[in-house]
């Protein structure tokens, strides 16, 4: 099964990816993990990815692309998780066309739904552990007292990201709605939207996303 999880920054994407991930053994595919990685494979196409970041320049469409066919020609486990692409409908036509040639297909797209100004009073108040990346809310789940992150059991610094503050968020937020939100209209024709609220409790997002993915 191969999935997109579309969203706006902190709607949750990555916390639903690793469920999917360890509950449905799928491969999450990030474009930042997967360029990351790229660069210090040594591979032809890692030292290109590496050149262009190195200038620090933007890595093109066709090297993304790329980068996932060689994710689509190896072990497939419970299939892919598309997280952070495609963002545009250039994009959205590509990654189709690569489907297509690797006889694979789009099985679901998942919208994570917000509401803006709940997201915004949620990201403002997230923490990450600084030792596995688990996050933190303020209101919703509160940092240990002890400073022992419940998730790897290690005494940490639990950090806040910079541009975790109010005017940055609307700014991606704005980027997110004029890039990505044509997305939706695009998929929805397509018969392959589906919606959930993202702002639910972490279990029920999660349990709406079983449903769209066990019809």
């Amino acid at each position: 099964m191969n999935i997109i999880l579309l969203g706006p920054p902190g709607a949750g994407k990555g916390t639903q990816a690793r469920f999917l991930v360890e509950g449905r053994n799928m491969i999450q595919l990030s474009t930042g993990d997967m360029l990351r990685e790229a660069k210090t494979s040594g591979t032809e196409m890692g030292l290109r990815v590496a050149a262009i970041m190195d200038r620090g320049e933007l890595v093109t469409d066709e090297i993304v692309i790329g980068l996932i066919r060689e994710k689509l020609e190896g072990d497939k486990q419970g299939g892919f998780i598309f997280d952070g692409f495609p963002r545009t409908l250039k994009q959205a036509d590509a990654l189709a066309a690569l489907l297509a040639a690797t006889g694979e297909r789009l099985d679901a797209v998942i919208e994570m739904q917000v509401d803006d100004a709940a997201l915004v009073s949620r990201i403002t108040a997230r923490s990450t552990c600084g030792h596995c990346g688990e996050v933190y809310n303020d209101v919703t789940k509160p940092i240990p007292a002890d400073h022992i992150c419940t998730s790897c059991g290690v005494k940490a610094d639990f950090k806040r990201r910079a541009d975790d503050n109010e005017d940055s968020l609307k700014t991606r937020l704005m980027e997110y709605y004029k890039k990505t939100s044509p997305l939706i209209g695009y998929y929805y024709a397509k018969g392959q939207l589906h919606g959930v609220d993202g702002l639910g409790e972490m279990s029920a997002v999660e349990a709406d996303i079983a449903k769209v993915l066990d019809r």
